[in-house]
């Protein structure tokens, strides 16, 4: 029997970029869907110039990733859903030949929910902030409890947990993720290149935003599954929100030695940000860089936490926050 299998493609502005993703799904798929959350720069227009199918998303509805990639598979329903579906964000083109390995690694396994494989960035070296988002990328290969955005996941198993939640504005594939697991189903990466990101972060306030939006992703999944994201949400309060707190308080109640109890732990968290590094592959001098950054990283993403639990008190909506 055919295994069939067709893309879901997502984005918002991408220009150049949108048009390398669904390029390189074309050259693999003949059954691609795009959706746009209201893009300005012709995206919709160009996706059609390549013959493939758009979903423009009501502009009146909050634009989250899962809502996007959700009305994606939607469209494909009609007719009978394929086997599988490829998703990936539209600033990924899709290395050639992923579509046939994935495929390959579902044979036979009828546990396995999610494929994925390796995310690296076009340009690491245009910006220490495209540098940090090609190591976050490069995770472990094997079995896994979770993955970003760009995966294949089986149809049938996709459409009974009702897709991505559409409420969760980052991290959302990190909440389905942990869905397909409580549901017995397992996820694997394998040791492959699969897609190629463009960031496209150049400034300081790019990276906080794209923090900003990790911090908000941390609470909201942590909000709907307790049991994940425990030891980011922790490092968080502590490092962005404790420790300054005491820091400050040191200061007004002049206790030096409080004070620099203070900067010692900060000092030793950050050479063990340092060592961790190393041991993962960095050279001394990217890491020495790299972990400045992550441990500034904890006080964006305080303000990302804060920001969905007000969010939920006042009862408003949970809106993307962009980084791009």
């Amino acid at each position: 029997m055919t295994v069939t299998v067709a893309a879901v493609a997502i984005g918002r502005n991408e220009g150049d970029r949108l048009i390398r993703c669904l390029t390189t799904l074309k050259d693999q798929l003949d059954r691609i869907v795009y959706v746009d959350s209201g893009s300005s720069d012709g995206s919709v227009q160009a996706a059609r110039d390549l013959g493939i199918e758009v979903v423009e998303l009501d502009t009146t509805v909050p634009f989250t990733a899962a809502r996007a990639r959700n009305a994606g598979f939607e469209v494909l329903k009609p007719g009978g859903l394929p086997d599988f579906v490829q998703f990936v964000d539209g600033d990924c083109g899709v290395e050639p030949g992923w579509i046939e390995s994935a495929l390959t690694e579902f044979k036979d396994r009828p546990d396995l929910g999610v494929v994925t494989g390796w995310r690296s960035e076009i340009y690491p070296s245009s910006s220490i902030y495209n540098a940090l988002a090609d190591f976050e990328w490069h995770r472990p290969a094997g079995e896994i409890r979770a993955c970003g955005g760009d995966m294949m996941v089986r149809s049938n198993m996709f459409d009974a947990l009702d897709g991505f939640n559409p409420t969760v504005i980052a991290a959302e594939d990190d909440e389905f993720c942990t869905r397909v697991r409580k549901a017995g189903f397992r996820l694997t990466r394998l040791p492959l290149s699969m897609t190629r990101h463009d960031a496209a972060m150049t400034r300081f306030s790019q990276w906080w935003q794209r923090a900003v939006r990790s911090g908000h992703g941390f609470a909201q999944v942590g909000d709907l599954h307790p049991d994940y994201f425990v030891k980011e949400r922790r490092r968080v309060v502590l490092y962005g929100g404790v420790l300054p707190l005491v820091a400050l308080l040191s200061l007004a109640f002049t206790i030096p030695l409080v004070l620099i109890a203070v900067l010692a732990i900060y000092a030793l968290s950050y050479l063990r940000t340092v060592r961790g590094l190393q041991r993962e592959g960095l050279n001394s001098s990217m890491a020495l860089h790299q972990s400045v950054y992550l441990s500034i990283s904890k006080f964006p993403n305080l303000i990302g936490m804060a920001r969905y639990h007000l969010r939920k008190i006042r009862g408003s909506a949970m809106r993307i926050i962009e980084y791009k």
